[in-house]
């Protein structure tokens, strides 16, 4: 049986519907757009639940996901979708990158933290970056108007995982108008003085740290001051990256603490870098953003 929202979205221009799937009560859905930002073809996961098919609007969340992931490794494995369900709310997956096709030939490196599935979500000023790299005008100017101009969308919180959990503090403070809620979950916090954050920089903007302050999550909260009733992190104490200087938590801490923006920061005990550790605490994030919705 079709219902008549999901009718409605098959005649769109703007998207092409790539699957549908029934997932508890509601749906998950793939799209993919023709990008003016990216001058790429992207690709991006929404789960709509039964109230959203029905063209009812419902609260949002945008999930940023982290290194070398697109919009498929959430979606299959961080299993939020029976609290999207149980709570009536929407959850997109962007991709994390422009990617190469037939008809677009992107720029990428060999290493794993630079180019191709490692956008930052920043755009770059540099070549050859500078023609395709431009995630944040992705995510906070283009999908961010088509999501709301094609979805049953109350408002929308940003949350993410890795390079995307700090993506999302980064634009969740910098566009503050545009999301009512941010969490992140093992947040690369400080991008400026980890070494994945400075090889990606260096390519992005040279050599102009004044560009990479703009780009730090950390360094924005403080610079712009408390913008949220609270925000949730959740790191895993046993995570590898952070024992390596990667994700720079205290800095996180240290900005809010300074920016007089509540955080509610906890370490979990035993928990890795992971999916498994995404699933372990994604409901909290989900249920923290429905809370955060009900406010606005």
């Amino acid at each position: 049986m079709q219902n008549s929202y999901s009718h409605s979205l098959s005649n769109n221009k703007q998207l092409t519907q790539k699957s549908v799937n029934r997932c508890f009560n509601g749906e998950q859905h793939y799209y993919s757009h023709e990008s003016t930002s990216t001058k790429t073809s992207m690709t991006f996961s929404i789960y709509l639940p039964d109230e959203a098919l029905a063209g009812r609007r419902c609260p949002a969340i945008l999930y940023l996901s982290g290194l070398t992931c697109n919009a498929d490794n959430v979606t299959h494995k961080a299993h939020f979708q029976q609290k999207c369900s149980e709570l009536g709310m929407i959850l997109i997956a962007p991709d994390t990158s422009p990617r190469s096709s037939e008809d677009s030939d992107v720029p990428n490196d060999e290493r794993y933290f630079v180019g191709q599935g490692a956008s930052y979500y920043v755009d770059a000023t540099q070549a050859p970056w500078s023609d395709n790299f431009n995630m944040q005008s992705y995510i906070v100017d283009e999908l961010y108007d088509l999501l709301r101009s094609e979805f049953p969308i109350h408002s929308i919180g940003v949350t993410g995982h890795s390079m995307g959990g700090h993506g999302a503090l980064l634009l969740g403070f910098k566009f503050p108008s545009k999301f009512v809620s941010v969490s992140a979950l093992s947040p690369v916090c400080a991008a400026s003085e980890s070494a994945w954050g400075q090889a990606a920089y260096t390519e992005y903007f040279g050599d102009d740290k004044a560009l990479w302050t703009q780009a730090d999550a950390s360094q924005m909260i403080e610079k712009v001051g408390q913008q949220y009733s609270s925000i949730l992190v959740d790191q895993g104490a046993a995570d590898n990256f952070l024992a390596e200087g990667q994700l720079q938590t205290s800095k996180l801490q240290d900005a809010c603490a300074r920016a007089k923006q509540p955080l509610t920061l906890r370490y979990q005990a035993g928990h890795d870098h992971s999916y498994y550790f995404i699933q372990t605490v994604i409901n909290d994030h989900i249920e923290h953003h429905w809370h955060m919705a009900q406010m606005s």
